[in-house]
């Protein structure tokens, strides 16, 4: 019963009540109306019938015995009827009544004048001197004597045994009309209800089936989808995609979660040919002492002072990568020349590209348009492609700084060395952290996550990083950024 079904229900078959009753009421009140016009529209002349027949005054004064006889001829004819005398102001001169219960001295006389305006031909209440406070249908007409207006004959049409009569056949009518044709049509209606309820509210059945194995644990678990433009619909589209939304936070959370074990699991690894490499020296110093010559001691110590700078680079590549696959990575962006970026970077490098005899040109338009994003991100970017770029170019090579502008505004920046080149089958490879290509062979060396790092960069602005080689002679790196 507490079921959206059956109170819906419930109050379907309270508004058919309702409404049935309603219609009875409404039945009921019209039809005796319909009898009580009918009746006056039939008996609308008896009045004038009457005085025809005989003249209710003589000599300006009331007939009682003419009268009398005449009415008790119609009433024996018709005893639904009750005779009035009434003088022009309404007062009730005489009267034919068969249980003289007549309680009022004098009825309204505005109605009898307009019945008598409009000979009958409209539908009008009067007075009922037996009853006061109620309306009857009537009959009236005018009594004149040498053209001087002595009264009106006022005839109701509905006595009180007409009234008893009616009443307990109207008691019977309503009857009747319930338990018959108000009844069955309130028994269809309902079913018929039913029906259309349990058929409206199906697919907030299959919401519920779906929310229950989603609550049970089912994060498979979906609304049929409909094509319907209704409620319902709306409201079962809308649990698919918080579903949906609440997985995907779900697959989020695990991979951050996996990314930590994996930092975890990469930096124990990682970490710990540097830090032996300290530990050892830092013992040897400790445990010779002054047996080890001035020249092996600052040997030693550029040792230590490199693998602690090994040591720093690594940890700080770690955090950054797992801060940008997670995407915790806080960006500010703004409006600058990335030319700036490129000339000063391409002067930092030129040291250690001269120390291997490398030559470094820059091909930079000086008018390329402003770009938005963020500053240090996009310097670490450039930064690690031309480390890169040193260390597997080829002594006595060359390393080329490209930049322009494209057709939609954007900057295109291309980073080219020559050497080796990269073969085809690790170019999908080449971004992966840790993944360093003929390391052993030559001789460079590196975490192997300055690449994932500038995908992982250009993949928050909205870019991507293009690799083209010959896997002979050249390798050339290629990103736009947008204004």
């Amino acid at each position: 019963m507490k079921s959206l079904y059956w109170r819906i229900s419930l109050s379907f078959i309270l508004i058919l009540l309702i409404v049935g009753f309603s219609y009875v009421y409404i039945t009921a009140t019209t039809s005796q109306r319909y009898f009580q016009e009918t009746t006056q529209r039939l008996n609308a002349e008896v009045a004038e019938y009457l005085i025809k027949e005989v003249n209710p005054f003589k000599d300006g004064e009331v007939n009682e015995e003419a009268l009398g006889v005449i009415m008790h001829s119609m009433m024996a004819v018709n005893p639904g009827i009750e005779v009035y005398l009434l003088d022009p102001n309404g007062n009730i001169l005489s009267y034919v009544v068969l249980d003289q219960k007549v309680k009022l001295k004098s009825v309204e006389i505005e109605p009898v004048k307009k019945f008598i305006a409009d000979q009958g031909a409209n539908f009008i209440l009067g007075d009922d001197p037996r009853n006061p406070g109620d309306k009857s249908v009537f009959s009236a007409t005018s009594v004149y004597e040498d053209s001087q207006l002595l009264g009106y004959v006022y005839i109701t049409l509905a006595s009180e045994k007409y009234e008893t009569i009616s009443k307990s056949l109207l008691g019977s009518f309503w009857m009747k009309l319930t338990f018959n044709s108000i009844l069955i049509t309130l028994v269809v209606a309902l079913l018929i209800g039913l029906v259309l309820i349990e058929w409206l509210t199906r697919h907030l059945r299959k919401i519920i089936k779906a929310v229950e194995q989603f609550r049970d644990g089912d994060l498979n678990a979906r609304v049929p989808q409909s094509n319907s433009d209704s409620e319902l619909a709306a409201l079962g589209n809308t649990f698919n995609h918080m579903a949906d939304t609440i997985l995907a936070n779900i697959d989020e959370l695990k991979k951050v979660d996996s990314l930590r074990r994996e930092l975890i699991a990469n930096v124990s690894h990682d970490l710990r040919n540097p830090l032996a490499i300290i530990n050892g020296y830092i013992e040897t110093l400790q445990i010779k002492g002054d047996k080890i010559s001035k020249e092996d001691q600052e040997k030693y110590l550029r040792i230590i002072s490199s693998s602690t700078d090994k040591l720093t680079k690594l940890v700080s590549d770690l955090f950054d990568l797992s801060k940008l696959e997670s995407g915790q990575m806080q960006v500010k962006l703004e409006r600058l020349k990335v030319q700036e970026l490129l000339f000063d970077s391409a002067l930092k490098y030129e040291l250690l590209a001269e120390t291997k005899g490398i030559k470094i040109n820059s091909q930079i338009c000086q008018n390329l348009p402003v770009v938005k994003a963020d500053l240090s991100l996009i310097d670490r970017v450039i930064q690690n492609l031309l480390d890169n770029a040193v260390k597997y170019t080829p002594n006595e090579g060359n390393i080329l700084i490209d930049a322009c502008e494209v057709e939609h505004g954007g900057v295109c920046i291309k980073i080219r060395n020559s050497g080796k080149g990269i073969p085809e089958s690790e170019l999908k490879s080449l971004f992966d952290r840790y993944y360093m290509i003929d390391k052993d062979q030559q001789g460079v060396q590196g975490s192997g996550l300055g690449l994932a790092i500038v995908k992982h960069i250009l993949e928050i602005h909205g870019s991507k990083i293009k690799i083209h080689s010959d896997s002979k002679s050249f390798t050339e790196f290629e990103f736009e950024l947008t204004p």
